[in-house]
């Protein structure tokens, strides 16, 4: 074979190679677009464990510097979806991975755990029903659902560590805050829920961007029969 073949042979091979990588990235490592459904399969009455994670730079897509909620599916896949498909009158059980850095609240009262069992999130093992954002670190977000009355306040963590995730999704090795709560859901129906903490960088009184768009700070519980 002559070298220009064997060149056009290896640039062939080292292309599909390289899709393959590509392949690879995003199909196990990046999160997928999707509607993150826990009704398939969901045994009548069992409760529904909801795991997802906020991110202060979701680092791909359109927008890769916006923060951003990602969603974990039945089958362990992160999902960059923000619309949660869940069966009605049933105990949701929620589990928050807190990645971002926060500050003080402009409203304390979303310092308040409001509509969850107990009216109390549990804290990286401590049960809180206020939270002071004037200590500590303050908070990143809160994940609040007003149609249900539903508020929780998401403590931020160190800015100063030096394991801050920077890339979703984010894992272990990173510096977090886990947050667990639960709640019954209600009749049939779609619940808009959002966070109250304005984090739209660069955007009027910071509730643009990623405060006004889908797949980033806000969503739908979206609950059928």
């Amino acid at each position: 074979m002559s070298f220009r073949g064997r060149l056009s042979t290896f640039l062939v091979l080292l292309a599909v190679v390289v899709a393959l990588a590509v392949y690879t990235v995003n199909t196990y490592f990046l999160p997928q677009s999707g509607v993150a459904d826990f009704t398939l399969a969901q045994p009548a009455g069992a409760p529904v464990n909801l795991t997802v994670q906020t991110v202060g730079q979701i680092n791909f897509g359109p927008h890769p510097t916006w923060v951003s909620y990602l969603v974990q599916d039945p089958s362990g896949q992160w999902l960059h979806d923000t619309t949660w498909k869940v069966p009605a009158h049933t105990r949701i059980n929620v589990t928050v991975r807190q990645y971002d850095s926060g500050s003080p609240l402009r409203n304390q009262q979303w310092g308040k755990v409001q509509g969850v069992a107990g009216n109390v999130e549990i804290l990286n093992g401590k049960p809180i029903s206020v939270y002071d954002s004037n200590s500590g670190n303050g908070v990143g977000h809160t994940f609040a659902i007003p149609t249900l009355g539903i508020s929780v306040p998401l403590v931020a963590v160190d800015p100063n560590a030096t394991n801050i995730c920077s890339s979703a999704p984010c894992h272990s090795d990173s510096v977090s805050n886990t947050i667990t709560f639960s709640f019954m859901s209600p009749g049939p129906g779609e619940y808009p829920w959002q966070c109250f903490v304005p984090c739209g960088l660069g955007f009027l009184f910071g509730n643009g961007g990623p405060m006004s768009d889908a797949n980033y700070m806000g969503g739908f519980l979206d609950v059928v029969q």
